[in-house]
């Protein structure tokens, strides 16, 4: 299958490769189930998903693709919904197709084969970031021994991270070049819009609270910020509680330069 730099391609098992990363088997399933059934929750089931799991995978998916796939709901019978855009339901359509001729092509093969398919399987970067982004470098001030590069996303969010010069040559970053940016939930500070002009963060990103998952000490917060990306911030019970956090209110991220780690694809 032919690609362009502006194309995602598909690999077998069939994993949705942007430039920012891939959307693996299962989470292709789980588009797959929020096309059938109109509900995170339900497709969720479907794929052996927990409720959370299945909307930080949402989430992902969104933010790793340079459009929407997954159209959250509000309201409504039974609380709102999940649907698929149409950038979505192209791609779970050639899914579909794909996957009913890699069934062909695997029942042809001979039994000798298929036992070294196993060892053809690609090695993918796992990363215990809870924010993954993706983007073209925008610009690079340099310095003696630090630079700072900012990541322009999907939508007009902008990211900004200190890196060594050092990194800038390794990773040839240059301008224009596609690159992912990292963050830590625990490294996001929440603030609201008043007041988050008072603080030294280099990053600012806006927007409003889309879910809230509260446990026993720490509460994680999913910002969908406004240009399209959402992002996630864990912060104690009672910040929430003096903050009055809830679904819709308006909410800023702030997140220092030097807390952006970031990558670019080998």
């Amino acid at each position: 299958m032919s690609q362009s730099d502006s194309m995602p391609a598909f690999y077998a098992p069939w994993h949705l490769h942007f430039d920012g990363g891939d959307i693996s088997p299962r989470r292709l399933h789980l588009l797959q189930a929020i096309e059938s059934t109109g509900s995170v929750s339900q497709a969720a089931k479907q794929v052996g998903m927990s409720y959370k799991a299945a909307w930080d995978a949402v989430e992902i998916i969104n933010n790793l693709a340079d459009v929407p796939l997954v159209h959250r709901q509000h309201g409504g019978k039974g609380g709102g919904g999940a649907t698929l855009t149409q950038k979505g339901l192209q791609i779970v359509s050639l899914y579909e197709r794909l996957s009913a001729m890699q069934a062909q092509w695997m029942a042809s093969l001979e039994a000798a084969d298929a036992d070294v398919l196993p060892l053809m399987r690609r090695m993918k970067m796992q990363t215990s970031a809870r924010n993954t982004f993706y983007g073209s470098v925008e610009a690079i001030k340099t310095g003696a021994v630090n630079a700072e590069v900012t990541l322009k996303l999907q939508g007009d969010d902008r990211i900004v991270a200190t890196v060594t010069t050092d990194s800038i040559e390794r990773m040839n970053l240059t301008k224009g070049k596609v690159a992912w940016a990292l963050v830590k939930a625990s490294w996001v500070i929440l603030a609201s819009p008043m007041a988050s002009g008072q603080t030294s963060a280099r990053n600012t990103l806006c927007g409003e609270v889309s879910r809230i998952t509260e446990g026993p000490v720490n509460v994680e917060v999913i910002v969908a910020l406004k240009g399209g990306n959402t992002l996630a911030a864990i912060i104690t019970r009672s910040a929430l509680e003096e903050m009055q956090l809830s679904v819709g209110k308006p909410v800023c991220a702030l997140i220092k330069a030097s807390h952006v780690l970031m990558g670019v694809d080998a």
